[in-house]
């Protein structure tokens, strides 16, 4: 039976962006004004052919076919029908994935611990404890995809014992959490429980915000652990070339315009945090739907291409404390780089931790600049830094993710 899928989320937004894209570029080639079209923001001019070097190019070929004799109405009609064959393609991918028969099945976990929604997973294993830490904003599960592709698995295959805290859905009183509550509330709750405390020191792992997370209780609780492993954790919001600073600031000057539906629901809904993600790439949805909608729907690589977006589908609400604090703390303010970030009233110093550190920097990261994850690497005494040649979700679950991070951290948890 084919699943009922509503990715991607939200749909409006990606199909009027290729809207956006087809206008824009009709303005660009507009034989009357010649007139650029850029909607401001960098993220959102970088497409061809509305990037600037899509016009450059656009006008170093109309000049070179008006010297020879051709009009130049004839090289705008191309570029509009190859803007129009590839909207047939992102259409025909977005087809192929809503009714591709793929599905996630794994089998289920015992639960060792629970409070509210937040479950403490037990993936077994033979050898020291690893707690993992994921993001609040997505399922926990993109550590763990698919039969014989999942970090956790193969992680407690190779000397491990691998627990996951799976935060799950936000309930009614995870709805007023902080990060606070998170970190000094449910996360060191997680730590001390009773199943935990026969396995002796902890090595903690966090992913993306859950690095945040793993570091600020690693700090509090350093009794408690062997080792922390950051894995494409973010530190410094404003941290490399002047548009990440400019996409940080962007993001926290939206909190106002959204206040009312925090206060409304409570949290930062799905389909707003996906929108908010979109920003930073936004034209990257229609394009890896376009390459989909060419993949063999049989294949492994278009299984794994559904799975995945599944997961990226999955998503789940912020609580609106924890909302106001990310976007405008971390992305505004850039409260962790300037050691203004506090958790139960204390700084949260990358510089005080006491346990080894493992530091893991995807190079094509498009939602944690290398440079802001690299900041927290200077800052934490003698850490391993590890450089990624992958984005931020290839890291973990690419098809090269267990050459490029699984099998390195393997090996440094071994050596704890």
């Amino acid at each position: 039976m084919t699943p009922r899928r509503r990715g991607p989320r939200p749909l409006p937004l990606h199909l009027n962006l290729a809207l956006l894209r087809g206008m824009g570029a009709a303005l660009s080639l507009d034989p009357m004004t010649g007139a650029p079209f850029s909607p401001g923001s960098p993220s959102w001019s970088d497409a061809w052919p509305i990037s600037r070097a899509g016009r450059l190019e656009m006008r170093r070929i109309a000049e070179a076919l008006v010297a020879g004799g051709h009009p130049p109405e004839r090289f705008r009609a191309a570029v509009l029908r190859q803007l129009a064959r590839q909207d047939r393609a992102l259409i025909a991918g977005l087809a192929a994935y809503r009714r591709h028969p793929a599905q996630r099945e794994m089998p289920s976990l015992p639960v060792l611990w629970q409070e509210g929604e937040t479950r403490l997973l037990d993936y077994g294993g033979a050898g020291p404890p690893l707690l993992v830490v994921p993001s609040l904003v997505n399922r926990a599960y993109v550590m763990d995809l698919a039969p014989g592709h999942s970090m956790l698995r193969a992680l407690a295959a190779g000397g491990s014992r691998v627990l996951l805290l799976d935060w799950g859905w936000p309930d009614e009183a995870a709805r007023g959490f902080t990060l606070t509550d998170y970190i000094a509330g449910r996360l060191e709750r997680a730590l001390a429980a009773p199943a935990l405390r026969p396995l002796g020191p902890l090595a903690l792992a966090g992913y993306c915000m859950g690095g945040l997370l793993a570091l600020a209780a690693a700090l509090r609780r350093p009794e408690r652990l062997r080792g922390l492993a950051l894995l494409a954790t973010p530190w410094d919001f404003h941290a490399g070339d002047g548009q990440a600073r400019e996409r940080a600031l962007t993001l926290a000057a939206l909190l106002p315009g959204i206040e009312p539906v925090l206060q409304a629901t409570g949290t930062l809904p799905v389909d707003l945090i996906q929108t908010l993600f979109a920003g930073l790439d936004p034209w990257n949805i229609a394009a890896k739907f376009r390459a989909f909608a060419s993949m063999d729907p049989a294949g492994e690589r278009a299984h794994r291409f559904v799975v995945l977006e599944d997961w990226l589908n999955d998503g789940v609400p912020l609580a609106a404390p924890v909302a106001r604090e990310a976007l405008g703390g971390w992305y505004g303010r850039n409260e962790p780089a300037g050691l203004r970030w506090r958790v139960a009233g204390a700084v949260v110093d990358p510089a005080e931790l006491a346990v080894p550190s493992f530091v893991a920097v995807p190079g094509a990261d498009r939602i944690v600049p290398p440079a802001s994850a690299l900041a927290l690497a200077a800052r934490l005494p003698g850490a391993r830094v590890l450089p990624v040649p992958a984005g931020h979700i290839g890291m973990a679950a690419g098809g090269r993710a267990e050459a490029v991070l699984w099998q390195p951290l393997r090996e440094w948890l071994a050596g704890l």
